[in-house]
């Protein structure tokens, strides 16, 4: 793939890029499912929160994306959970998974469906720098307090179901048909630009 298509991808994907939170209860066959490096899809809409309290589930999902929807816009509740949307039927890497105990976090990024063979067989400089940030947010918030407005019937309701399966741990995509090619590192330059310097890319979440 040529350097010009990979940068409009790689702009595409982590331009503006926010973390969301997700908080379920999962039996653990289902959790077991997940895998690092692995691409799955959800069918659904994804509802998710931009505020971080302590872990309200045994699983907590983190997405990182940059086309989350503001329902505060059009819901002046929403306010108080940080509700963002996702749209049905795109596509995630699974970036990172850490356990602690009986808690466990599933970092996913938000990836445009026309860049998954691109995400499947390649890692990044970026994407090292976000999995240490989402390590980091995980270990600071996993004791925290509980966030209230998060701990409703009606939230708890919308972040129930596992993403990118089934109740029944069916996946909805089947990583295994995605062609492999050998495994590459892209490095990215602070200007998005893919390139042999081993310098950092813009920082996120800082």
């Amino acid at each position: 793939m040529e350097n010009s298509r990979i940068e409009t991808i790689f702009n595409d994907t982590f331009s503006d890029l926010k973390l969301f939170y997700r908080d379920t209860t999962l039996p653990q066959n289902l959790i077991l499912n997940y895998k690092v490096g692995q691409i799955i899809k959800e069918r659904g809409f994804t509802d998710m929160s931009y505020i971080g309290g302590g872990l309200s589930g045994n699983l907590r999902y983190l997405i990182a994306s940059s086309d989350g929807r503001d329902l505060s816009l059009f819901n002046p509740d929403s306010v108080k959970t940080g509700h963002y949307l996702l749209s049905s039927d795109i596509f995630f890497k699974v970036l990172d998974i850490q356990n602690n105990e009986n808690k466990t976090q599933v970092f996913l990024l938000h990836i445009p469906e026309n860049s998954i063979p691109l995400f499947k067989n390649s890692t990044s400089n970026i994407e090292e720098e976000i999995i240490k940030k989402a390590q980091k947010r995980f270990h600071e918030k996993i004791d925290l307090a509980l966030i209230p407005e998060l701990q409703t019937e009606d939230w708890k309701e919308r972040t129930k179901a596992p993403i990118g399966m089934s109740e029944n741990g069916e996946m909805f995509f089947d990583d295994s048909k995605i062609k492999l090619e050998s495994l590459k590192r892209i490095e990215v330059n602070q200007l998005g630009k893919t390139t042999e310097a081993k310098k950092p890319w813009w920082k996120i979440w800082e």
